[in-house]
């Protein structure tokens, strides 16, 4: 196994846990009720799945899916859950708190020119700790929240990007992968925190967790790698059927038009329309959205309608020409490729008595 995909595999997982585990603390801060703590045991499986990549696939990806990213889903969606249904009002700002931590500091500087040698060492990185966590502490919960959906998305684009790759994905691959993540986690954060943040969506419990759980269906998307991979296909009968022949061609395309449709924006212009129609609820930012929603469907349709007739295009050269091939984007090899049924004509053919030419006297001399 080699060293660095070794020390991306562990430093990666790492940085999931270590990320979960400070939304289940903020869970427990914010609940003051211990027994959040183990949303923690969560992070168990992690673990579990680190040591069977590292045994059977020495540390390297899957193909088309990716448990790691699969499993710090798990482990982090609980805590914003929670976070976001506990939302509080607490001021953000204000100038007490600030107060507070600056005298935190002055009582933090004080210790430290009183410490000396082995102890006082060892009471400056205690003391450090202490108002490290403080400050955090005095953070609000508001900013908190919207801090763990940021570092949550980051985690998953920066973290999918430190997992080593498998063989079926290639480097370029990745990039493209990365790069449609970014957008994605970009428009899924901007749903979250612009529709969660009206007053009037606060204030309706069942409301905010219809929110939250188009929230978490569309981040679904992320352990899945088949935006960027095409579907092999494999010479049998079936293969050769309509829609198999168009999945094996577009896998990639179809499959990122059926992610927006149904994952992303399909979702989001759904969730919209019910705030703007159902609750009356208008804004400049909500109307915007809605139209950028609308607008990326219609592309999509019409994406998927070009696909269409285009294969439709492909289907009937090829049947003009004759060619007979398991997918249309494959070259067709008239000489090692023969069809049951061309070989069944041709041993008929051998097999069927050919009738003799009569032969011509042959004159004497």
């Amino acid at each position: 196994m080699e060293l660095m995909v070794l020390l991306n595999a562990l430093v990666t997982r790492l940085l999931f846990v270590l990320h979960s585990l400070i939304g289940v603390w903020r869970v427990t801060a914010v609940k003051k009720e211990p027994k959040y703590w183990l949303l923690a045991l969560l992070n168990l499986l992690l673990c579990l799945e680190t040591g069977l990549t590292l045994k059977f696939k020495q540390g390297r990806g899957y193909k088309w899916f990716s448990p790691a990213i699969f499993l710090y889903l798990i482990c982090t969606v609980p805590s914003l859950w929670l976070l976001e249904i506990h939302h509080g009002t607490q001021y953000c700002g204000n100038e007490p708190g600030a107060v507070q931590v600056n005298v935190s500091n002055q009582d933090f500087n004080q210790s430290r020119d009183s410490s000396h040698g082995s102890e006082g060492i060892d009471h400056h990185i205690i003391q450090t700790a202490k108002v490290f966590v403080n400050q955090l502490s005095r953070i609000c919960e508001t900013v908190w929240t919207l801090a763990l959906h940021q570092t949550f998305l980051l985690l998953l684009v920066v973290g999918r990007w430190l997992l080593p790759i498998g063989a079926e994905i290639t480097r370029d691959q990745l990039s493209q992968l990365l790069l449609m993540f970014v957008g994605t986690a970009a428009d899924i954060l901007e749903f979250a925190s612009e529709t969660l943040d009206i007053e009037d969506v606060r204030k309706n419990y069942a409301l905010i967790n219809a929110i939250l759980a188009v929230w978490t269906w569309s981040m679904l998307q992320f352990p899945l790698d088949l935006a960027v991979q095409h579907i092999g296909c494999k010479p049998t009968a079936s293969s050769r059927r309509i829609p198999s022949l168009l999945l094996c061609r577009y896998s990639a395309e179809l499959w990122n038009i059926g992610v927006s449709l149904f994952i992303q924006d399909g979702p989001f212009f759904i969730v919209r329309s019910i705030l703007m129609g159902h609750f009356r609820i208008f804004n400049q930012m909500l109307v915007f959205f809605t139209a950028k929603n609308i607008l990326v469907v219609t592309l999509q349709l019409y994406r998927l309608a070009v696909i269409s007739l285009d294969f439709r295009a492909t289907i009937l050269q090829k049947s003009r020409k004759g060619e007979v091939s398991c997918c249309p984007c494959e070259p067709y090899e008239a000489s090692t490729h023969v069809t049951a049924d061309q070989d069944t004509k041709l041993k008929d053919f051998v097999a069927f008595p050919q009738k003799e030419e009569p032969q011509t006297p042959s004159e004497d001399p």
